[in-house]
């Protein structure tokens, strides 16, 4: 069989994290495959961040980013961009993964250009087009479009069951961010030259926070940051650390209602290695990231996601995540009983991690070269992911 010319889409950060394992895995296998990473700087700086940990060069810069640029901007020209780095690299299958508008843009450019789409993260469905927006948009989209879908659990695989894909192009793979997860965890970290340096952690705990979705900028920030304060007065032992998105409606909800606030400690946006040290540090987190919602199950730290329903179910059907939305009472009581109540606590962990198993990325390189072998299914069903 002859090398397998595999492009690799990229625009965001959790896009680098969730794709670097696959591209890891794919060039340690350089007698069947030849790999290619375009970006479309689609987050450029928090990007820029997220490759070095994992030693990920982009060998196709598109640079597409421009200020004040509207959804229907970047969208227009990443489709234009990536169509003609696809016509300059001639892939055999060109991977994205998620469902960011860098996802949309560059499967419809691929889709033009006849070149097979395959969909990391295949599946995830809120049944919400609004909520999130646009990323339930791009995702259904996408999977209309894709050729292969590498659903990261058997749920986001019945899923597209569901919606009709075929069930020989449909892989259930586990998420790649466990394996990224996984290997960063396993580095020793050193907090001298980061946002983390100097904060004073020691002897407390520690609350994570992230928040960035649009559907919260109506409000919803504002009532996250009051809960955060609340909390932060309530338990003087609870160091509340939130890395601020670079987004100026998050900075400026955030920079307002907790500049100050003896607890609450803002940071600017960390790279991926300080995320993984808070994760295994924390006594809970607040998220509204789908990342941080697959891999907290890892360290068994009790999540509440900052949104009313999640694409990501498994946690919270297993009793590891709790729905809070941005309802600042709710948030405020769910997390005071997880910080008094060690049975709330202790209910909500030691269930291990329904998302992953460290080992998808190897499963997509596998189920990639089966399907280029016209193998039915392209990974037989005993090595596919099993929570």
């Amino acid at each position: 069989m002859k090398k397998l010319r595999i492009a690799v889409a990229l625009g965001t950060r959790p896009e680098v994290v969730k794709l670097a394992p696959v591209v890891k895995v794919l060039r340690s296998q350089p007698e069947t495959f030849e790999v290619s990473v375009l970006s479309t700087g689609q987050h450029r700086q928090m990007l820029d961040q997220a490759l070095a940990p994992f030693g990920l060069e982009v060998q196709t810069d598109l640079r597409l980013m421009r200020e004040n640029q509207t959804l229907p901007d970047l969208t227009a020209l990443a489709l234009t961009a990536v169509t003609g780095a696809l016509a300059s690299l001639r892939p055999d299958m060109l991977l994205v993964q998620g469902d960011t508008t860098t996802v949309l843009a560059a499967s419809l450019a691929a889709f033009y250009a006849r070149v097979p789409v395959g969909h990391v993260e295949a599946g995830l469905r809120s049944h919400d087009m609004a909520n999130p927006f646009p990323e339930e948009a791009n995702r259904r989209l996408t999977s209309v479009l894709a050729e292969l879908h590498f659903a990261p659990t058997p749920g986001a695989g019945a899923e597209l069951l569901r919606e009709g894909v075929a069930a020989d192009r449909v892989v259930i793979t586990g998420n790649t961010v466990v394996d990224a997860l996984l290997e960063l965890s396993a580095r020793p970290f050193n907090p001298v030259g980061t946002p983390l340096e100097g904060l004073p952690l020691e002897g407390k705990r520690v609350a994570l926070v992230t928040s960035h979705r649009r559907e919260s900028f109506d409000g919803g920030i504002e009532r996250i940051c009051l809960a955060l304060a609340e909390l932060a007065r309530a338990f003087p032992d609870l160091a509340v650390v939130y890395p601020l998105h670079l987004n100026p409606n998050v900075r400026r909800a955030a920079r307002s209602i907790l500049e100050g606030c003896p607890g609450v400690h803002l940071t600017e946006p960390l790279d991926y290695p300080c995320i993984v040290h808070l994760m295994r540090r924390a006594e809970l987190i607040l998220t509204d990231s789908g990342g941080i919602q697959e891999e907290a199950p890892t360290f068994d730290t009790p999540v509440l996601v900052l949104r009313t329903v999640t694409e990501r179910p498994e946690a919270s059907q297993r009793g590891q995540a709790v729905l809070v939305g941005t309802d600042k009472d709710l948030i405020v009581a769910t997390a005071s009983r997880l910080l008094t109540d060690p049975a709330a606590r202790a209910a909500m962990t030691g269930k291990g991690n329904p998302y992953g198993d460290g080992r998808a990325a190897g499963r997509i390189a596998r189920a990639i070269q089966g399907w280029a072998g016209g193998q039915t299914p392209p990974l037989p069903p005993e090595l596919q992911f099993v929570p």
